[in-house]
């Protein structure tokens, strides 16, 4: 990504101040722009899209078992396919769909029941058999496959792409960009922040929006507003390219074990979750993490095995409890608003949040009713949305 030109010190006043230059603040910060809101500041401590959203390739995908969280996927994914055009850039958005290996009864059906909702909201995925799923997907070992769900809608692009095309658009409309910025304090009076104190300089502000990702509980924190995000590492690796090439496949998850892989220019793409990763913000690659994921290819796509890497990359995740977001305006700092947690699923989210979040600011009807989404939902008492298509 080109670098941000980096400035001495920040505007004295903002109408809105976006804390975080990854996908969701440059997002956010297009779609206000694009409204006519003029005065905006997004403020980052490093370069834009360097955060979580720099991850080389990023899924886009409706397949998911909440109805909020397909709806998001959706309205994003029509907006990812436009993108060219509005905000005006090419995106590498490749639809290749995704492949969901399923290897019990429970997950065959549990799959089913979200394709019928899926359905519903007019999303075309499928339920197929494993003889399918591995046509569609050459790597595929059928054995101890029981069903697999297929949505060829779904795909994958380029988040640092993504970043850029808002941010320019963004800018283009008058927004300032204030990279390698730290905030380092809120100024609140009564039940509204009224500035925002960075290492150049204070910005006084009617609004403030975190969409900070994994460092978004300690902005929550100096609001006074809990917002339950914790940073986790997940990591993935490239391979060498590949002769013969490697085929064009879906977005192949092994949904028992987080497993993934796809294509990545001239090779292939690993990921896998570790469930022993504990919190935190290291992201440092380890090559050890490899050995995860080659251990469940040697059974589930066993020529992944033992192909040759060049590398890897470690990135966050920004976590809540329940793996949902956290989209919102604080009830008791009526001028703070929100957009984190998406627990790895930010980037697909991103376009239909920026519209949100402007009409969420806007106090205009949101496009997707998002009060289930609010950070109030963890205190006590409060009920929590599942989401069982994590990766």
């Amino acid at each position: 990504m080109t670098p941000s030109p980096v400035y001495s010190t920040v505007p004295r006043t903002a109408d809105v101040v976006i804390i975080g230059g990854g996908v969701m603040g440059t997002s956010i910060a297009f779609h206000l722009a694009e409204a006519g809101v003029r005065n905006i500041v997004v403020v980052e401590r490093g370069e834009l899209g360097r955060g979580s959203s720099g991850k080389p390739i990023g899924g886009v995908r409706a397949h998911f078992s909440d109805p909020l969280n397909i709806e998001l996927g959706h309205r994003s994914l029509r907006a990812f396919h436009n993108f060219q055009e509005r905000p005006g850039a090419d995106i590498r958005l490749d639809t290749v769909g995704y492949l969901f290996l399923l290897t019990t009864e429970q997950q065959a059906t549990d799959f089913d029941a979200a394709v019928r909702l899926q359905n519903s909201l007019g999303v075309p995925s499928r339920m197929t058999a494993p003889d399918e799923a591995r046509r569609l997907c050459p790597y595929v070992s059928t054995e101890g496959l029981v069903a697999a769900a297929h949505s060829p809608a779904d795909g994958h692009a380029r988040p640092a792409l993504v970043v850029q095309g808002y941010a320019r658009a963004a800018a283009r409309a008058g927004a300032v960009l204030a990279t390698h910025t730290a905030v380092t304090g809120l100024d609140t009076t009564g039940d509204r922040i009224t500035a925002v104190h960075t290492d150049r300089g204070r910005i006084d502000c009617a609004t403030v929006v975190c969409a900070a990702g994994a460092w978004s509980a300690r902005i929550g924190d100096l609001a006074g507003v809990p917002l339950p995000v914790r940073p986790v590492r997940r990591q993935l690796a490239f391979t060498v390219p590949l002769t013969p090439p490697a085929p064009r496949i879906p977005f192949t998850i092994d949904f028992s074990s987080s497993a993934y892989f796809h294509n990545s220019d001239d090779g292939l793409l690993f990921g896998l979750a570790d469930p022993a990763e504990p919190d935190g913000f290291d992201t440092t690659w380890t090559p050890r993490w490899l050995e995860l994921f080659r251990e469940v290819a040697r059974h589930r796509a066993p020529a992944l095995a033992g192909m040759e890497t060049a590398g890897g990359w470690a990135g966050l995740y920004e976590v809540t409890p329940d793996h949902n977001a956290l989209i919102g305006r604080s009830g008791e700092i009526v001028n703070f608003l929100y957009a984190t947690g998406f627990s790895g699923h930010g980037f697909l989210q991103a376009p239909a949040v920026g519209e949100i979040v402007r009409d969420l600011y806007l106090e205009r009807t949101p496009c997707v009713d998002v009060g289930p989404l609010s950070a109030d939902r963890f205190r006590e008492g409060a009920g929590i949305r599942p989401e069982s298509h994590v990766v």
